[in-house]
């Protein structure tokens, strides 16, 4: 009996031993795990890099001269002898005119092979691969030069620097060429939904003029009909005129806040809006719009470029709208979603921030919407989850083995 008790304990005390273990070793894992994920990020930001330009012109012809002067410049190098230099006076069976035209011949061997190599690596360079064309460049440097070696023979590094130079300016004139027409698309942009908003003051004028027209006619008449009317009919067309009369004021009053509205260029409202099912929690879309009624520019937003409508947290009319969304703008510039493109008007920031900067800012009456409805997003998810029921994970680990 006590050797079963002792076999016991030892079994138990084997147990402790190894879910102690266990628990260690789970905990490295998550640890690890989470370690992983973090390298395999930071990994993808050292792949693909930042570039620094080296010009900064500010229009791509300036560029594209530029090139034209590298070009040249590569031209005059071959030309004279300073692209691929020999240092070795080389004969041929005692012959230095062979020599010479030995020399000669691999110079522009090496020439086409240097050049070919560089015009390939050139014209496949993109945003992300750069600096990797940039270290291939000198790769094929340094590789047809040890092929040279033997006749000593070599790429000069002066001509190594026009090549750099090269891929330089092709790489940010390539870029300042899509800058330029992403501008042009911005101005396109900008001119319809001018448009949109000059028709949508013009319809209002109309309706205004029209209306003032129906109360100048209505008046008119009742005027006409007053004449021969009766003692008894007096008082109540009397009445019915001045009715006519203060309608007719508030048409012409509508008709120049019209006008007024379509000559104040900076009038115009800002809207805070989210889409929690196509980006998530806590990122807003700031933007400013003219239009009369500012839900028309939301509900486009949300029509055809993202899954789900938007919500919509508050709307700001301002006097002068620009201004205010320049300011909310530069106030959240860190936390925008784009670092590069400020066009894109994203910001990963929380709803209390901006109802604080913008009701710290202008004087009206603002109600900020906290909660997302995100409702077509939610119903979506509700769906999901009774179609497709959620799989236990694979790594999913108990917490002890007790």
């Amino acid at each position: 009996m006590s050797k079963k008790a002792d076999e016991l304990s030892r079994i138990q005390a084997d147990i402790d031993s190894l879910n102690e273990k266990y628990v260690q070793s789970l905990s490295i894992y998550k640890k690890l795990e989470g370690e992983i994920s973090a390298y395999e990020n930071t990994l993808d930001l050292y792949e693909f890099g930042l570039y620094k330009p080296q010009f900064n012109f500010d229009h791509s012809e300036q560029y594209r001269l530029a090139l034209e002067v590298n070009y040249d410049k590569q031209k005059i190098c071959i030309s004279n002898n300073l692209a691929i230099v020999c240092k070795t006076e080389w004969t041929v069976s005692g012959s230095v005119v062979e020599g010479r035209k030995l020399t000669r011949q691999y110079t522009k061997l090496m020439t086409y092979a240097f050049n070919g190599e560089c015009d390939s690596l050139i014209a496949k360079v993109k945003w992300n691969n750069i600096d990797k064309t940039k270290e291939r460049i000198i790769k094929a440097f340094e590789n047809i030069n040890k092929l040279g070696q033997v006749h000593n023979i070599q790429v000069t590094e002066a001509f190594l620097a026009l090549k750099i130079e090269e891929l330089s300016l092709t790489y940010e004139y390539e870029l300042k060429k899509h800058e330029e027409k992403e501008e042009q698309r911005r101005i396109r942009e900008q001119m319809k939904e001018e448009e949109k908003v000059r028709k949508e003051y013009e319809r209002l004028q109309k309706e205004a003029e029209d209306e003032e027209a129906r109360f100048k006619k209505a008046i008119n008449k009742t005027q006409k009909e007053l004449e021969s009317a009766s003692q008894s009919e007096v008082d109540e067309l009397n009445k019915k005129i001045k009715d006519l009369e203060k309608s007719l004021l508030e048409a012409q009053e509508k008709k120049e806040r019209a006008i007024s509205l379509a000559q104040m260029t900076k009038v115009g409202h800002i809207y805070v809006i989210s889409n929690h099912g196509s980006f998530g929690e806590d990122i807003y879309k700031i933007g400013m719009t003219r239009r009369i009624d500012p839900l028309d520019r939301v509900k486009e937003l949300g029509d055809a470029s993202v899954p789900f409508q938007f919500d919509v947290h508050a709307i700001i009319y301002s006097e002068n709208a620009p201004q205010l969304e320049y300011d909310i703008h530069r106030k959240f510039a860190s936390y925008r979603l784009n670092k590069v493109n400020n066009r894109k008007e994203f910001f990963r920031v929380s709803i209390d921030e901006i109802e604080q900067f913008v009701l710290a800012h202008t004087n009206a009456a603002i109600q900020f919407t906290k909660m997302a409805e995100a409702r077509e997003f939610r119903q979506t998810q509700s769906l999901l989850l009774e179609t497709n029921p959620p799989l236990a994970e694979s790594n999913n680990y108990p917490q002890s083995l007790k």
